[in-house]
């Protein structure tokens, strides 16, 4: 058996308003900013000329535009992508909840009426099933939580290890393969 050579490229979003400020979006459908706008533009040099088997993306329309302004207005729609349902912490900011729950974060705490690490593991799984069937390469636009989390089951992690991996707007990131090893093969670039 031959060993799996695949790359997953994942690029989270542009900005938005909420992203710039520090304030959890996963529901809220919010539009790039005009920098967001001209950064995810950027990326579209560095992917023009690679060949994608498979192209992903969020429904929401910050990783949807994201897709489009790098060339990729065709990628497939895969709800599993969504962003980490933050329920009652939708639009707050981490100080903001820490004066209720202090050191809350994401990945160490559930979110009162949102996803639990549970739900996220399940649906992402599903979609890193997808991921590991392609032949060669595969394009996936996200969102910050839900790609380090979706990081964090490529590498056999539990999704909260996803802490681990800070992930900018509009950068670029590459997981493969080290012989048969799940591996990150770029981060954050």
């Amino acid at each position: 058996m031959s060993e799996p050579s695949a790359e997953i490229w994942l690029v989270r979003h542009g900005e938005t308003e909420w992203s710039r400020s520090g304030r959890h979006t996963s529901t809220t459908d919010l539009p790039l900013t005009d920098e967001g706008e001209r950064v995810a533009f950027s990326l579209r040099g560095r992917l023009a000329d690679v060949h994608f088997d498979l192209v992903l993306t969020s429904p929401l329309q910050r990783a949807r535009v994201t897709a489009e302004l790098t060339g990729f207005g065709d990628a497939e729609v895969d709800a599993d992508l969504v962003e980490w349902g933050y329920g009652d912490y939708e639009g707050r900011t981490n100080a903001e909840i820490r004066e209720e729950v202090p050191g809350w974060t994401v990945w160490t705490h559930d979110s009162p009426g949102g996803e639990t690490a549970d739900q996220v593991a399940e649906r992402l799984d599903r979609v890193v099933d997808r991921l590991r069937g392609v032949p060669e390469r595969a394009l996936v636009f996200g969102h910050g939580h839900a790609l380090r989390a979706l990081t964090a089951r490529w590498l056999g992690l539990w999704v909260t290890e996803g802490r681990l991996f800070r992930l900018d707007t509009a950068t670029l990131s590459t997981l493969g393969y080290e012989r048969e090893t799940p591996v990150i093969l770029a981060w954050n670039s």
